[in-house]
């Protein structure tokens, strides 16, 4: 990860607070307390997105081993974006939805900002899916709803300054679009020159953030600009 991000200079306009983004934060990290306890293979198994089962219909879960809990494979295209396969995927996940999410809501109102992540997540699992039919991996995490998040800020935002780590060791504040930009190249790149077995499910990235970038369209407030139209430019110093 090139970019780890910290904060941004972008105040809340339309809401006091985001509390769905941090509902989802929490209930990530609950999540995953809970597939941690004894047991949590089988929450993998059941509640992750199997491709194989989702379009075949059967029940192998985790590698083709059965699990106690069944649920409906449809229902797996959202249970799976609340598991995270270790606790450095769960915290890349979340400080990037703590950083950004609450923009993104803001700029669309509680209820449609959590129909938006849940749908970007939905998408993103039908295109790893899709591209990786009989796999009997099971694809967990929220980076497809994230990259979904990643894509509105930036179509957003993208000149609003962020306060970031590069390479993780030195800050930096720079504008959005070269934070989200270069994660968002990384994504197309890892596609092309992944290794075959890479377990990082790359095109789950970009269906997530294929739906983000259309669904802000439509789902944003009235009113609310695109790329920060109307955001002031910066006043050139007083020479005298």
């Amino acid at each position: 990860m090139v970019f780890v991000p910290l904060s941004d200079d972008n105040p809340l306009r339309s809401i006091p607070f985001q509390w769905v983004t941090v509902a989802l934060i929490a209930l990530n990290c609950v999540a995953f307390i809970l597939q941690v306890s004894p047991g949590g293979d089988a929450a993998i198994a059941s509640f992750g997105l199997t491709p194989a089962e989702l379009f075949g219909g059967s029940g192998g879960g985790l590698g083709g081993a059965s699990s106690e809990l069944q649920v409906p494979e449809g229902l797996t295209l959202v249970t799976y974006q609340f598991l995270h396969g270790d606790i450095l995927h769960l915290l890349s996940n979340m400080i990037f939805l703590w950083v950004f999410g609450d923009n993104v809501e803001d700029a669309m109102g509680h209820v449609k900002f959590l129909i938006f992540y849940l749908l970007c997540g939905i998408i993103a699992g039908l295109a790893h899916a899709v591209l990786a039919p009989q796999s009997t991996m099971p694809l967990i995490g929220a980076s497809g709803a994230v990259a979904g998040v990643i894509a509105a800020y930036l179509i957003l935002h993208p000149r609003v300054r962020v306060w970031c780590l590069a390479f993780r060791f030195i800050p930096l504040r720079i504008p959005a679009m070269w934070v989200l930009g270069v994660w968002a190249a990384t994504q197309f790149v890892m596609v092309l020159i992944a290794p075959p077995g890479d377990q990082v499910a790359w095109w789950a990235h970009i269906g997530g953030m294929a739906a983000g970038a259309v669904l802000i369209l439509f789902m944003r407030r009235p009113g609310v600009p695109l790329f920060d139209r109307g955001l002031p430019a910066a006043r050139p110093a007083d020479p005298g």
